[in-house]
């Protein structure tokens, strides 16, 4: 969340307007009674949450849930809360770092926070038997494409698996530029350079991250190639924002509100025909659609609505 957006001023909305554990719940079940079988929470940062192990308990109760993961920057990750998290139902875990060297990750997070709570932060999760461990490191042109052979070499022999992703015009207020992307291609060349490489077919239909191993049997990464390689086509995700809107697609401008639904006494059986009307008349594209039109259309912020 950048800073001068996000400073300390900044009117955040108050506890009231957000979802409670009991509506996301409830929005969970309903979709999972859809076809839903996969749930990650996302952010923003959700270990801010209070007592988040609570909303995973409830979300691990779901019987149709096969697969429940949470994406963080790690900060807050101790081991005693990793372990909580393990506890109450969570399997596994991603954890932000697009470095894994001091300066060029205070650039990327924009508040001079070091490596090493992160790097503390993955072996809590590990320990904790939130595995595999996956690592996101999104990767700029000029500012960490450097440490594409860095990461991989750090996590390589690990059993943790880094998903190297093409930086995106997520929102507007990272102020986004084509020529700041390295693409897919660039990124594994410079990988297969040093470790040779082999492709794996993906875990799924709808997988977002191309799976590569190395050939000397030492781990897996992933590339997720938004930007170079669409995969609207095969996009099966729907994102629940914190205030109850949901989106369709990660570069929408705008959301369907939930939250008044929900507060409004409608029914479950109301609610999934509303889910299903929403999710059958998407036409989402915007990936396969970028280009210098679209890139300044206003679209939804990374920290509303996770990755």
């Amino acid at each position: 969340m950048p800073r001068h957006v996000f400073g300390p001023d900044y009117a955040f909305l108050p506890k009231k307007q957000l979802l409670s554990y009991e509506e996301i719940e409830r929005t969970a079940r309903l979709f999972s009674r859809l076809g839903v079988r996969k749930l990650r929470i996302t952010g923003g940062e959700p270990l801010i949450r209070e007592a988040l192990d609570t909303l995973i308990n409830r979300l691990a109760q779901i019987p149709a849930i096969e697969d429940l993961s949470l994406t963080t920057n790690g900060s807050l990750l101790t081991a005693k809360r990793a372990h909580a998290l393990r506890e109450a139902g969570l399997r596994r875990i991603t954890i932000s770092l697009d470095a894994i060297e001091d300066k060029t990750f205070a650039t990327m997070n924009g508040i001079g926070s070091p490596v090493s709570p992160i790097l503390q932060a993955i072996d809590h999760a590990a320990e904790a038997s939130l595995v595999p461990v996956k690592i996101n490191m999104v990767v700029k042109k000029g500012i960490n494409d450097h440490m594409i052979l860095p990461m991989a070499d750090y996590f390589r022999h690990t059993g943790h698996v880094v998903r190297f992703i093409e930086y995106m015009d997520v929102g507007n207020s990272n102020g986004w530029v084509c020529d700041e992307v390295v693409s897919a291609s660039e990124i594994l060349a410079t990988i297969h350079a040093h470790y040779p490489l082999k492709p794996v077919d993906q875990h799924y239909s709808g997988e977002v991250a191309r799976r590569w191993q190395y050939t000397d049997g030492s781990g897996e990464i992933g590339v997720i190639a938004s930007v170079t390689q669409p995969f609207c086509g095969d996009c099966s995700r729907v994102r629940l924002s914190a205030e109850g809107k949901l989106y369709t697609c990660l570069f929408t401008h705008q959301g369907h509100d939930l939250r008044d639904r929900l507060r409004s006494g409608s029914s479950d059986a109301d609610l999934i025909c509303y889910l299903e009307k929403l999710w059958s008349s998407r036409n989402d594209n915007y990936s396969e659609r970028r280009n210098n039109q679209t890139v300044n259309l206003p679209r939804v912020e990374m920290s509303y609505i996770g990755g």
